[in-house]
């Protein structure tokens, strides 16, 4: 196998790390709020993309069903659960969105079993593609250009949009984002929820990677929270490097070193995190 092609199946790892991550620096980052339940929805995402895709419906139309699952119960939580906790303090967010994601692996768990959950790809991401020297599957390439337009997209609609101004305001001042005649609650439900449903489109779409299981929220919770401080935490460009980067590090460190792959992975954010504690890219306010 060529070094080219170690390097493209890490991107593609990175790629489906940023997809579900982006969602958590969306809410950590951009609202100050401390989500451990993130990969709750991913879980969620994948969960409702797999029945569906189960009964006969199309992947793509699971997928972006499933975000919307994963958006509307992002939507709900963020009133019961999460709004109550904005003044709170970190320690109290902490306890609270973790608590909820053992209340939504129970949930998941007494519905659908113990057992690993597939969700098979359509037959245009199984095969392969042909691209130059060898064929390649499909569906990282899939993964790849996904990431790349979603990436375009999050940086157009937030960091070069009136809407991410109105977020950023917010956040940093409600009550004068209030006095200037925004709506300070729906704002942040709206972003919770289009977090959460980044995480659930990046529950279906990686599944193939990151199988869902029944600890799926707590197995890969550590990698989404990795990404986002290694970035810094409230910037995409930063997560979307710091995805590609791990991803990649990781990869090669399994296709050459498999008994140390994981001691590398750490041992590689524990080095970045030490040259650059708030991140690759941090938020202008960690400067």
């Amino acid at each position: 196998m060529s070094e080219f092609t170690i390097v493209l199946d890490g991107i593609a790892y990175g790629m489906v790390l940023f997809i579900i991550s982006v969602g958590l620096t969306v809410t950590m980052g951009l609202m100050r709020v401390v989500n451990l339940a993130h990969g709750s929805f991913a879980m969620i995402g994948g969960y409702v993309a797999a029945v569906a895709v189960g009964a006969g419906v199309p992947f793509i139309a699971a997928a972006f069903g499933a975000a919307l699952v994963a958006g509307l119960t992002g939507a709900l939580a963020e009133v019961l659960v999460y709004r109550p906790l904005y003044r709170k303090g970190e320690l109290a967010q902490a306890l609270m969105t973790f608590g909820f994601t053992f209340v939504v692996i129970a949930a998941l768990t007494a519905i659908f079993g113990t057992s690993i959950k597939t969700l098979p790809l359509p037959e245009y991401m199984s095969g392969l593609v042909d691209i130059g020297f060898r064929m390649y599957p499909a569906y990282r390439l899939f993964l790849i250009a996904f990431g790349l337009a979603l990436a375009l997209a999050l940086w157009l609609g937030i960091d070069r949009s009136l809407y991410g101004a109105r977020l950023r305001t917010a956040v940093d001042n409600p009550r004068m984002a209030g006095a200037v005649g925004i709506n300070v609650n729906r704002l942040f439900q709206l972003t919770f929820a289009g977090g959460c449903a980044l995480a659930g489109l990046g529950g279906v779409v990686g599944s193939a990677l990151l199988p869902l299981e029944p600890y799926y929220a707590l197995r890969y919770l550590v990698l989404f929270l990795v990404v986002v401080g290694v970035g810094g935490v409230g910037n995409f460009k930063g997560s979307f490097v710091a995805a590609i980067s791990l991803g990649v590090i990781d990869t090669v460190a399994k296709y050459f070193l498999p008994s140390a792959a994981a001691y590398l992975f750490y041992g590689a954010v524990l080095a970045l995190l030490l040259w650059r504690p708030d991140g690759l890219m941090p938020a202008r306010s960690a400067q």
